[in-house]
């Protein structure tokens, strides 16, 4: 059962958190955001009829397995997807997102460029591609609420880097 199918009903609730140590509590699921550069990860989900949000644009990510935390769970779907390794401590931007009481969690890594040639792709989906973020968010093919949660994830580190040019200004 593709249990990523829990993270895609309901009404928006997005509670910002800037590290993976903000209250996690119990939740369906995570997902990754990849950033290769100054590109994103997308993955073509599988056509597959019964699944939530087919043939569209995602994230890697999945369902919680027992006793996992949102950062374990979002590091192994990567891993199982994508063939990438990566650690918490990678991790720069988290964000709990309840929609109707399924709560599930988005995360946020940057590798450099060049690092796509370490993926691998497993066998859910239909491919995957290095994609400017901004064309993600415009795509009437991504999930929306995922669209969401990137562009989200823009604002908070936009205004991040202008604090800290102010910051250094003075």
């Amino acid at each position: 059962m593709d249990r990523s199918a829990y993270l895609g009903q309901g009404k928006d609730k997005a509670m910002d958190g800037a590290t993976p140590a903000a209250k996690q509590g119990d939740f369906t699921g995570a997902k990754l955001i990849v950033f290769i550069g100054d590109q994103i990860v997308a993955l073509r989900r599988d056509d597959t009829p019964g699944i939530p949000y087919p043939d569209m644009l995602d994230f890697p990510g999945g369902g919680r397995e027992d006793g996992e935390t949102p950062a374990t769970c979002a590091l192994r779907e990567a891993r199982e997807e994508i063939g990438l390794a990566l650690s918490e401590d990678q991790i720069v931007w988290s964000n709990r997102l309840d929609r109707d009481g399924q709560i599930s969690w988005f995360f946020v890594v940057h590798l450099p460029a060049g690092a796509e040639a370490r993926i691998v792709f497993g066998n859910e989906g239909r491919g995957w591609s290095l994609m400017d973020p901004a064309e993600f968010i415009a795509r009437d093919d991504a999930i929306p609420h995922f669209r969401d949660q990137l562009a989200q994830y823009l604002g908070h580190r936009d205004r991040k880097n202008r604090d800290e040019a102010g910051s250094s200004r003075q």
